[in-house]
């Protein structure tokens, strides 16, 4: 359990930076600040997911809410207007916590207001509740709440503004109000246990949003606010607000159980012990999500798809490491299904049918996640039956060339790009500008390929295939000689980060880490730590490694700033939380005495200071490391649980 005091909760900047998350296993979420305010454009109470995993639409962006107890109204809200905050409800915040869900406790009027919102999963549906506590030997006294939702109906990376084409008109029945502001988007269902409904009609203009400001963006919006429920607070006070009319109020306590048992099983069946690895677990399962009739995981939260690279790598701590290995299989035939000319896609995108391609390493890491499902369950007769053949084909596509030039050279190793792509996961692009193009042989696709031919190998023997294994194993040392000849950096004592035609970069990056980490590696011991005594001595921070070294001209401390400022800083020094996975397994490999929980310690206290409960995408490259981009990011998470399992 993750929880905040008054400390925290009541000062303003500490508790507006810090986020929660609640999602419901389809792609749909809810997430704001612990203040109550929202400082992005993506926080709402509810944010579906009209076509699952995807078409996401941000339909309720917030709550306003009033208590009144006896004669003394007190707003529990807060907001950010250019130049002030208002109300400032977070004055009355005594606690926030994880509990496992966000529940926020309220002093007011002598007695305390406790708020709790989760997600139903399977279903796009908001739930909010609220209570009166009374202090031991409290009088009971008259207390009533009104709710007036504050609503965006807008795609979900997009801004509302005032208009006179919202449909602010409203139906109800019962404890059921229903809306459609727009033909094209879905009905916004309201069931409720007030005892008033009066519909209203106002818009609330100018709410302003910090991250957006921050990050260059448009940060002003306008939201509508449609009616206000009015609830008798000594009774238990509950709202749903969702795309379908298939649940009522009376349902909270049962839906509550049911989601509190979910999650319970979830860290059973992980056999998660330290609240570390716990928290870890739940985190893991928020990026788990429905597509079709399988699974497939979100990159993060809140404006990342489900992307290829970032599945494949989080794949065995997301699921192998939490006792889930059927979603694995599941996520693991669904990509063999959407191979294209040997590869499998990079991004589904949030519009259209069309998937994206343009990678040269998610295939290559599909290799490893099948090592890692062999590994982890031992169900060789599917990986014979459903994915051999495909993988057998992914690499005599790489051999004959595929697309955007990815190809094997004549000496064994893989070469892929031009200028004007980004292949690899260094991918910042703005415009035409390719910040780290990586044009030709990458030091981490060598690993990868050279990784993926010994999986190979060993399947064909396992298989009885003698005479594709022996082409596999001659390709692998083909490979192996060629590497260690070109890519042995002598002066730096390590491995330049890409070569092409005789051109060798000698940047410092993290990228040379997975010679040394991958299962199957090229590097002798020696080699291999050298890489790693010179990754630890300019690329290791308390969060993850670095994405260049300090001393490089091109070197960038802080992202922050525009788009171009940030996409600019992006892989050139920006830390990367993920790569802590790479970088302790090759210390492992190298330094089996050595103990590595120093390495993990920094994101365990990371829990409480961004996305709460989650793991940041990144952070600035300097001290004190400050959090950046994503809140919550899948291959963060997944690394950190992998490494503790």
């Amino acid at each position: 359990m993750i929880n905040f005091d008054s400390q925290i909760c009541n000062d303003f900047p500490a508790a507006s930076g810090r986020e929660w998350l609640e999602t419901n296993g389809i792609g749909g979420f809810a997430s704001g600040t612990i203040a109550g305010s929202n400082s992005r454009r993506y926080h709402g109470i509810l944010t579906a997911a009209t076509k699952p995993p995807l078409g996401r639409l941000t339909l309720v962006s917030k709550i306003e809410e009033t208590v009144t107890i006896a004669s003394e109204s007190f707003e529990l809200s807060s907001n950010q207007y250019p130049g002030s905050v208002n109300p400032t409800g977070f004055r009355y915040l005594v606690s926030f916590k994880l509990d496992p869900f966000p529940i926020w406790t309220f002093a007011v009027g002598g007695v305390e207001i406790e708020k709790r919102v989760f997600m139903v999963h399977g279903r796009n549906a908001t739930v909010v509740t609220y209570k009166i506590i009374y202090k031991s030997g409290g009088k009971r006294q008259a207390a009533s709440m009104t709710l007036r939702p504050l609503l965006s109906f807008v795609d979900y990376h997009h801004l509302q503004h005032q208009t006179t084409d919202f449909n602010g008109e409203i139906s109800q029945s019962g404890g059921m109000i229903r809306m459609r502001p727009f033909a094209d988007m879905p009905s916004l269902y309201a069931a409720h246990n007030g005892v008033q409904v009066e519909p209203t009609g106002y818009w609330y203009n100018n709410f302003e949003y910090a991250i957006e400001k921050e990050r260059g963006f448009d940060f002003r919006e306008d939201l509508f606010q449609p009616f206000e429920i009015a609830f008798d607070l000594n009774k238990p006070a509950s709202v749903i607000l969702a795309t379908e009319n298939d649940v009522s109020a009376s349902d909270v306590p049962n839906l509550e159980k049911q989601e509190i048992k979910r999650r319970k099983n979830l860290i059973k069946i992980a056999k998660a012990k330290s609240e570390f690895e716990q928290q870890l677990v739940l985190a893991a399962d928020q990026f788990i999500v429905k597509r079709g009739e399988g699974h497939t995981i979100i990159a993060g939260y809140p404006w990342f798809s489900d992307w290829g690279r970032d599945t494949m790598i989080a794949l065995p701590g997301l699921t192998l490491a939490t006792g889930r290995p059927e979603i694995a299989k599941g996520i693991l035939n669904e990509f063999a299904k959407n191979v294209s000319e040997g590869m499998i896609p990079n991004r589904f995108p949030d519009e259209g049918e069309t998937p994206d391609y343009n990678t040269v390493d998610a295939t290559l890491w599909y290799f490893e996640a099948v090592r890692a499902y062999i590994a982890s369950t031992g169900d060789l007769e599917f990986v014979r039956t459903d994915l051999y053949q495909t993988l057998a084909e992914i690499l005599a596509r790489h051999l004959r060339g595929t697309r955007y030039n990815i190809h094997v050279d004549t000496d064994g190793l893989l070469y892929a790009g031009s200028p004007d792509v980004q292949l690899t996961w260094m991918d910042a692009k703005i415009g035409g500008l390719v910040i780290t193009p990586r044009t030709g042989k990458a030091v981490e696709i060598q690993a990868l390929w050279y990784n993926a031919l010994c999986v190979m190998a060993e399947l064909a023997g396992r298989f009885g295939d003698d005479q594709d294994r022996a082409k596999y194993v001659s390709m692998a040392e083909l490979t192996k000689m060629s590497f260690n000849s070109v890519f042995w950096n002598e002066d730096e004592q390590c491995l330049f980060d890409v070569v092409e035609n005789g051109t060798r970069d000698g940047s410092v990056r993290p990228n040379q880490i997975f010679a040394a980490s991958l299962y199957h590696s090229m590097l002798d011991d020696e080699r291999a730590r050298k890489v790693v005594d010179k990754v630890e001595a300019e690329l290791l921070t308390p969060v993850g490694l670095r994405s260049l070294a300090a001393n490089d001209p091109k070197y960038c401390p802080t992202y922050i700033g525009s788009p171009f400022e940030r996409d600019s800083a992006y892989h050139q020094g920006t830390v990367w939380g993920w790569l802590i996975g790479a970088f302790v397994e090759a210390v492992r490999r190298v330094y089996p005495e050595r103990q590595v929980t120093a390495e993990l310690a920094g994101f365990e206290q990371h829990l409480r200071e961004a996305g709460v409960g989650q793991i940041s995408e990144i952070f600035d490259a300097d001290t004190p490391h400050s959090p950046r981009g994503c809140p919550a990011q899948a291959w963060s998470v997944a690394e950190v649980l992998r490494l503790l399992k």
